[in-house]
């Protein structure tokens, strides 16, 4: 053992340690390295009591809280709703975020409560004094920490509670996994073709569109259709899908964020340099008059809908890209690389006797910014 004369320690032999129990040679080691133990006492002198079982379910039941907070956690983040619904609709993506917050509070709360509860309850009651010294440490002083780590181990009362060895695995996995799962676990799922297509795609079995043969009317913010007529040469109207009915997103044809679109008359004189295979899209097809080109910008989404009409320059007031209509909207200036999509259009008369435009077809590419799948 160690044996102290005055303030000086002195350090036992590597025979002495090797023959010394765990808790022995961590007493000494802390002698050595200046670590005076004043009171050291096992919580349960006598294992294996109904005190102790209690204490160490305690103990487990902390941990198995925070283990079940995390499995929450990522269940409710891959399955919750968390998409914003119209008022009158479905409302429960509001619980979203506070659920998130509530389950992950649960995780770190009972896995802190459960290693305290382990500290005070399980584990050997100590009190030390350490005096502070830099020194290199010798064979001797490894082999003594070696011993104090092994002992350290065992206060933990690990290698014979495995109900809290389990149940502390299932917290600090949760603990571990929620990061990945909160971090990466919103770039897994695929959008699918849910980017390529709109509201105006057609509905020819749906009976609210018998009228117009399955194909979507083009419609104000008020849902009244929109016809030639509607529109002064050089003008622009910006148009819906004439969709009522709400998706299981509640949103209709107004509401929809990838719905905005611009009918813009051409001024007498004007003509179209058609992009290639979209010569056919306008009205009348043959020396159109009419356009129709989508309203989100494909630089970042912002509504592009200042119209020069002397020039055929639309213009997106973000970051100030320029699109020529006349070259079916072309962008000529700023950030934007790429055309605004143009929505094929006809028109159709009423039962008022009035004509009235319809989409033809859905947008023939994707509208809005540039994504990872988009060429």
């Amino acid at each position: 053992m160690t044996h102290s004369h005055g303030e000086t320690d002195i350090e036992p032999t590597a025979d002495e340690i090797r023959e010394m129990s765990p808790e022995e040679a961590m007493i000494a080691g802390a002698a050595v390295d200046g670590i005076h133990i004043v009171h050291r006492r096992d919580r349960f002198p006598v294992r294996g009591t109904k005190a102790e079982k209690r204490a160490e379910r305690g103990v487990a039941l902390c941990f198995l809280i925070s283990a079940l907070g995390g499995l929450a956690f990522i269940v409710y983040f891959c399955a919750g709703k968390w998409k914003w619904h119209l008022p009158g609709t479905s409302q429960t993506f509001r619980f979203y975020t506070p659920v998130l917050g509530a389950t992950l509070a649960i995780m770190l709360l009972f896995l802190g409560i459960g290693l305290i509860l382990w500290a005070k309850w399980l584990m050997p009651e100590e009190e030390t004094i350490q005096d502070r010294h830099d020194v290199a440490s010798t064979d001797e002083e490894k082999l003594l920490t070696e011993a104090t780590l092994i002992q350290g181990l065992d206060d933990t009362g690990l290698p014979r509670r495995s109900l809290i060895l389990r149940s502390l695995g299932l917290a600090g996995g949760a603990l571990a996994t929620v990061p990945l799962v909160a971090l990466v676990g919103a770039m897994i799922k695929k959008p699918g073709d849910q980017l390529f297509h709109t509201m105006f795609r057609p509905r020819p079995h749906d009976p609210d569109f018998t009228e117009t043969k399955g194909l979507i009317p083009l419609v104000d913010s008020n849902f009244r259709r929109i016809g030639p007529d509607d529109l002064e040469p050089g003008g622009l109207a910006t148009v819906f899908p004439g969709v009522r009915a709400e998706n299981e997103n509640g949103y209709n044809g107004v509401t929809d964020a990838s719905s905005p679109t611009l009918v813009i008359r051409l001024r007498p004189g004007q003509k179209v340099k058609s992009r290639k295979g979209q010569a056919g899209f306008g009205w009348p097809r043959e020396n159109p008059q009419y356009l129709a080109f989508s309203k989100i910008c494909t630089h970042a989404g912002c509504p592009a809908s200042l119209y020069e009409q002397q020039t055929g320059r639309l213009l997106c007031p973000c970051h100030q890209s320029q699109f020529q209509v006349l070259e079916d909207a072309k962008p000529v200036f700023g950030p934007a690389t790429r055309s605004l999509p143009k929505l094929p259009i006809d028109v159709q008369t009423g039962a008022d006797g009035r004509q009235y435009f319809v989409a033809r077809s859905d947008y023939k590419e994707a509208i809005g910014p540039g994504f990872w799948e988009r060429p």
